[in-house]
């Protein structure tokens, strides 16, 4: 009869999963074998449980075999699974195996001691494996923690964001407290999986899960890597942890400014200036095809020697001229040019203050008319005054 109930756990592990690797029978060990690690389980009234269970075929060639548990009290939902979903047959290969999982609920009021039996029938196999369900109402606290991505990628820029399942498996209300360690400089906090409030802890009712938001925003300098962040949750004596990955590509970071840092430069009226400039990448990748532009009042005129660097390694700068012509109509004062650099979606700029001054053949022109406007004005009051 051992024999047979063995046999019948075996083929309901058939049905429920993909077949083990075959291999040699045990000398003596021939037909089909039910079996579970824990026959007999203690769960929380309300509560929900699986036995996991392996349907064994030792010598015996291929059979279907019908799966089926007997005994289900009134109120109770029982199935069996396999591969996640619920089966009613198996068929275990020749000196192989199936995983299976028994899913017992239970209602709220249920007290008394059950007994299940798990049946595999076939043509030339009826095994059969009986598993009893005892209640306990106070179980020890028990928690657990899964992230629903573990891996994210993302640039030195992103706010990685991992929704995170976790569960209180424990006979009671519990208040489960959450923290979260990374490397230097990183920054985490939690949130409620569609909420915008930090958390530090969140309340869980006995058997139920709740869905909880792990943010974590790396320094803007970091390099680029993978790199771990471990999850940890606890209340009472329980705890659990778990760990994400953070897959940080590099991304190019520019900057731009006059020589030594210099934001002003001074120019002629109608006249080119070359102001050098200075590009760099303070960022983690390089920079490709930067490309330089500005705009300056009206009728100014700004041009970039070279329009284009190709390329800027991380830690790298680059001079350029940027050729910046005033109005001929400009008067003289201070003047706000704006100098721009950018690439694939990352860009500087810088703001130049550039004093215009007029040309000085304009200012000798003028003293010309003024003078020839005072002789024509002292002749004819010489001409005329001694009327």
């Amino acid at each position: 009869m051992r024999g047979l109930t063995l046999a019948a756990v075996s083929i309901v592990l058939a049905a429920f999963s993909p077949a083990a690797h075959a291999e040699d029978a045990p000398e003596g060990v021939k037909g089909i074998f039910l079996m579970a690690d824990f026959p007999s389980v203690t769960i929380r009234p309300g509560a929900t449980s699986t036995v996991s269970l392996k349907l064994q075929n030792w010598g015996l060639p291929p059979e279907m075999l019908d799966l089926s548990v007997q005994g289900e009290p009134s109120g109770w939902h029982v199935s069996l699974l396999g591969g996640g979903q619920p089966v009613a047959a198996a068929m275990p290969p020749t000196n192989g195996n199936v995983s299976l999982q028994l899913r017992i609920e239970v209602p709220a009021n249920a007290t008394a001691k059950e007994t299940l039996t798990v049946k595999a029938k076939g043509k030339d196999a009826d095994v059969s494996l009986p598993i009893v369900v005892s209640f306990a109402k106070n179980l020890p606290a028990k928690l657990s923690v899964e992230p629903r991505l573990p891996n994210l990628r993302g640039t030195p820029k992103s706010s990685f964001e991992f929704q995170v399942a976790v569960k209180n498996d424990s006979g009671k209300n519990l208040l489960v407290s959450l923290a979260a360690q990374g490397p230097q400089n990183f920054e985490t906090s939690f949130t409620e999986g569609y909420g915008a409030q930090e958390l530090s802890s969140i309340p869980i009712e006995a058997g139920q899960s709740k869905d909880v938001k792990l943010k974590v925003r790396p320094p803007g300098t970091v390099k680029a890597g993978q790199y771990t962040v471990t999850m940890r949750i606890g209340a009472e004596d329980a705890s659990a942890e778990t760990k994400v990955v953070l897959d940080v590509t590099g991304q190019p970071q520019l900057g731009l400014a006059g020589r030594g840092g210099v934001l002003s430069a001074t120019a002629t009226a109608g006249k080119e200036t070359s102001i050098p400039i200075e590009v760099t990448n303070t960022g983690t990748a390089a920079a490709d095809e930067v490309e330089l532009s500005g705009s300056a009042p009206a009728g100014w005129k700004v041009t970039f020697e070279p329009k284009t660097i190709e390329g800027l390694a991380p830690g790298q700068n680059r001079e350029v001229q940027a050729l910046v012509t005033p109005s001929e109509k400009a008067i003289a004062g201070d003047y706000v040019a704006s100098l721009r650099a950018s690439t694939r979606g990352e860009n500087a700029s810088a703001n130049f203050r550039i004093g215009v001054s007029t040309s000085t053949v304009w200012g000798v022109t003028g003293v010309g008319i003024i003078a020839i406007a005072l002789l024509v004005l002292v002749g004819a009051v010489a001409r005329f005054g001694r009327r």
